[in-house]
């Protein structure tokens, strides 16, 4: 069944006009009046709606019933990502969302090809929170994770992340996930950009506490270490190994 994020409170019994960018998606699927849709607006939950009207540039729907519906992981994990070139910020995050990443920051880091600031990384969060809302709307989750503002490495470090464990990835890592002896509730995952951490970078989020995860003897490119990490946290203590 189609499903589609609406930012605005939504209700069993309502009436709703749909927004464009909803309304545009009905279109290209070739929905008609009386289809059933999925609709949700984050804050946990599903509402199944009925298609009423559908014309060239709005449509409505009515609200049949809401279903209290969760598909986020028993670990809430955050995910530090070093923002990367090309595709491969927006491709993180996408897969991200889907493997059940819960929150999203994204780190300025000294070796970052891509350098952002003022409304420039503005308009670039809020493309990548684009990205995080069709990915939910793809995999079903109903929780919608957030894409923070972006901070410099110094700047997240100083920020006491509420979180039972820490791990920043690094190829002088010793620890493995295994290693770690009760299986946290919550959870944060750092990773590198391109050419990773420098060695003061590192440094640094070891002297705030990180402990360095090392994932197997190969070298991981950016897109890859930080998937490869979430998923190796949903298998040893997530929703893989239910």
């Amino acid at each position: 069944m189609p499903r589609f994020f609406i930012e605005t409170p939504l209700a069993a019994g309502q009436t709703l006009s749909l927004p464009d960018a909803v309304v545009r998606h009905i279109q290209v699927l070739r929905l008609k009046e009386g289809d059933s849709l999925t609709l949700f607006n984050g804050q946990g939950g599903e509402y199944q709606a009925s298609l009423l009207s559908l014309h060239k540039r709005d449509a409505s729907c009515e609200i049949t019933r809401f279903d209290d519906i969760s598909r986020e992981s028993p670990v809430w994990l955050g995910l530090a990502q070093a923002i990367s070139s090309g595709d491969r910020m927006e491709f993180t995050l996408q897969k991200g969302v889907e493997m059940g990443v819960s929150l999203f920051q994204p780190i300025a880091a000294e070796r970052s090809v891509v350098k952002l600031s003022g409304e420039r990384a503005d308009k670039r969060v809020q493309r990548w929170q684009e990205i995080v809302q069709s990915a939910c709307e793809q995999c079903g989750r109903n929780t919608l994770p957030q894409v923070l503002p972006i901070l410099s490495l110094h700047e997240w470090l100083q920020q006491q992340q509420d979180a039972d464990a820490r791990l920043i990835l690094s190829p002088l890592g010793t620890q493995k996930l295994a290693d770690i002896a009760s299986a946290p509730k919550r959870a944060w995952l750092m990773a590198g950009p391109e050419g990773g951490y420098s060695a003061r970078e590192e440094a640094a989020a070891l002297d705030a506490g990180w402990t360095p995860l090392k994932l197997g003897p190969r070298i991981l490119r950016t897109e890859t270490a930080a998937l490869a990490a979430v998923a190796a946290v949903q298998a040893v203590w997530g929703d893989y190994c239910i």
